[in-house]
C-alpha cells in the first residue's frame, strides 16, 4: 500500500455508500440515526459523483406504501417544502372513458419533481451524525489480492486539486448508484444478470392543464402503442411518459403528434403541443432485472448492491422507490443488529434474511408491474382481450378496485393476493369476450357495427380463449414460483 492509503486504513469507516441516490441517502440517514446493538454509532462514508440537483424523468410518484416506509424512517419532512402534491389513486382511461380506481382507506402517497425530493434527502443524510457526505467518482472497488474480498473504493474528489483514485476504506461496501452501475457485475460475479430492456419512457412536462381525475395519476391505454401516464408533480407541472417500444423512431415528435396525441384526452393536447415546441423530448429506458440472492459464493465479500443498481422492475406503476425505502427500513433494522461488520459469515446471514424478508412487497410490485405493462401495452388481438378485460374488471369495482390497487400501491404486499386477481381477471376476460358486443362488418357493408357473440361464434371463441389464455399464464410460469413459505422466489 501506499503511505496514502495506509493512513486511510488506519482510520476506516463502517459503512460506504456509493450513491447518494433515493436509496443510498435514505440509509446513511436510518444507520447513523439508528441505535446499534453495541451502543456505537456508525461512521458512513456517503460517496456521490454529483451533488448538484439531477435532472430525471422518473423517480417522481411514491405510491403510499412507499410513503409509510419513508415515514418509519422519519424522512416524511422531505415532501415538504418541495411543491409536493397529494396522490389519492389513478384513472384508468380506454377509448377515452375513465375508471377511478381511488387508494383504499383515503391512503395518500406523493409526487413531486424528483430533484428537489433527492437534495431534500441528500439534506438529511448530511445533517446525520457520524455521515460524511463527500462528492467524488468512484472509479473502482479495493479487492484484497489474497482473500478477493473488497476492503473499500477508490475515488476521484471533484474539489479542484484533489487526490487522483484516493483510497477509501470500511468494513462494508453498500453499491447505490443506479440502475446504470458501474459495478454490478464485479459485485455479483457468477450470479450476474444483465438487465432486461422492456421500452422507453420519453418525458415532457405540461403546464396548467386538467387531468381527469383531480389528485390522480393517470394512465391512457393507447392502441398500438405502450401506455402513457401522466401524473402532478407540483402546482402548475404534470408530467407526461410516453411509452416508446424499441426501436425508437427516427422522428419521435412527429411520432407522438402522429400516433400519440389524437388518443389522449383533449384538455392534454394543446399543452402537449408547447411542450414539444418548447422543451427536449427526455429518454429513459425502462428495464427489468430480477434480485438475486447475495452474500453466497458466487458473489463478492464485503460488498453488497442496493437499489436499481440490483433490482428493477418497469416503472409504469411507480414502485421503484417504494421498494426501495421499504429495503432500506429492512436493512437499518438489520445491519444496527450486527456486531462486526467485517465478519462476513455474519454478514452473509443478513444478506439472506433482507432477500427474504423484502420478498412479499418486492416480489409483488415486480410481478404487478410486468403483467400490468403486458396488458396495458396490447400489441396483438389476444392482449387487447386480456386489456379489455382488464379494463372491464375495474369497472365492476368493489374488490375489482380495491385489491389491485391495494398490491399495487404497496398497501397490501400479499402474492397470495396477486394471483387471485391475476387468476381472476384473466378468466373474467373470457367472459367478456363471450358476452359483451364487439364491432363486426357485415357482408355488404364497409361500416362496422356492434354484436353480441351467438351460439355459432363459440366454437371460434373457445378455441380464441385458449390461445389468450395460454400465453397469458405460460409468460410468468417461468419466473413465478411458490416455496414452502408462499413466498414468489424469482422477483
Amino acid at each position: 500500500m501506499s503511505n496514502s492509503e495506509t493512513t486511510m486504513w488506519s482510520t476506516p469507516y463502517d459503512i460506504i455508500i456509493v450513491g447518494a441516490g433515493v436509496a443510498g441517502a435514505a440509509l446513511a440517514h436510518a444507520l447513523s440515526t439508528s441505535k446499534r446493538l453495541n451502543e456505537k454509532p456508525f461512521r458512513i462514508c456517503l460517496l456521490e459523483r454529483s451533488l448538484a440537483e439531477p435532472d430525471r424523468i422518473v423517480g417522481e410518484l411514491l405510491q403510499p406504501g412507499g410513503y409509510g416506509a419513508l415515514q418509519k424512517l422519519g424522512l416524511e419532512s422531505c415532501t415538504d417544502g418541495i411543491d409536493a402534491v397529494p396522490v389519492r389513486g389513478y384513472a384508468v382511461v380506454l377509448d377515452g372513458q375513465p375508471v377511478h380506481i381511488p387508494y383504499p382507506d383515503a391512503r395518500e402517497g406523493r409526487s413531486f419533481h424528483h430533484g428537489r425530493f433527492i437534495q431534500a434527502l441528500r439534506s438529511k443524510a448530511k445533517q446525520a451524525p457520524g455521515v460524511e457526505v463527500i462528492e467524488a467518482t468512484v472509479s473502482e472497488l479495493i479487492e484484497c489480492p489474497v482473500t478477493g474480498r473488497i476492503l473499500g473504493v477508490r475515488a476521484t474528489r471533484k474539489a479542484e486539486g484533489a487526490v487522483e483514485k484516493e483510497p477509501f476504506f470500511a468494513d462494508l461496501t453498500i453499491v447505490a448508484d443506479g440502475c446504470f452501475s458501474n459495478f454490478r457485475s464485479s459485485v455479483m460475479g457468477q450470479a450476474a444478470i444483465k438487465p432486461a430492456l422492456k421500452s422507453h419512457f420519453v418525458g415532457l412536462i405540461l403546464e396548467d392543464i386538467q387531468l381527469p381525475i383531480d389528485k390522480h395519476g393517470t394512465v391512457v391505454l393507447v392502441k398500438g402503442h405502450g401506455p402513457v401516464l401522466l401524473y402532478q408533480i407540483g402546482t402548475h407541472e404534470t408530467r407526461i411518459l410516453l411509452d416508446v417500444k424499441a426501436p425508437l423512431p427516427n422522428d419521435l415528435k412527429q411520432f407522438i403528434i402522429d400516433e400519440i396525441l389524437p388518443q389522449l384526452p383533449s384538455s392534454v393536447h394543446l399543452a402537449l403541443h408547447r411542450a414539444l415546441d418548447k422543451d427536449r423530448l427526455r429518454r429513459m429506458p425502462n428495464s427489468f432485472l430480477p434480485p438475486a440472492e447475495q452474500g453466497g459464493h458466487h458473489t463478492k465479500e464485503g460488498v453488497f448492491l442496493l437499489g436499481d443498481a440490483w433490482n428493477m422492475r418497469h416503472p409504469l406503476t411507480g414502485g421503484g422507490m417504494m421498494v426501495a425505502f421499504n429495503d432500506v427500513v429492512i436493512l437499518r433494522d438489520l445491519l444496527t443488529g450486527v456486531r462486526d461488520l467485517s465478519n462476513w459469515k455474519e454478514m452473509a446471514r443478513v444478506l439472506h434474511k433482507w432477500h427474504w424478508k423484502r420478498k412479499a412487497l418486492a416480489s409483488t410490485v415486480n410481478i404487478l408491474s410486468l403483467a400490468l405493462y403486458d396488458l396495458f401495452g396490447a400489441d396483438d388481438e389476444y392482449l387487447e382481450v386480456l386489456r379489455i378485460g382488464c379494463f372491464k374488471y375495474f369497472e365492476r369495482g368493489g374488490e375489482c378496485i380495491n385489491g389491485p390497487v391495494s398490491l399495487l400501491s404497496g398497501i397490501v404486499p400479499d402474492p397470495i393476493l396477486l394471483f387471485r386477481h391475476f387468476f381472476a381477471v384473466a378468466f373474467y376476460s373470457i367472459w367478456v369476450m363471450f358476452t359483451h358486443p364487439y364491432p363486426r362488418t357485415k357482408r355488404g357493408s364497409s361500416k362496422p357495427v356492434m354484436v353480441v357473440p351467438g351460439y355459432d361464434d363459440y366454437p371460434y371463441l373457445v378455441l380464441k380463449s385458449i390461445s389468450v389464455v395460454s400465453p397469458y399464464l405460460l409468460n410468468y410460469r417461468d419466473f413465478v414460483m411458490i416455496n414452502k413459505n408462499g413466498w414468489l422466489c424469482s422477483m
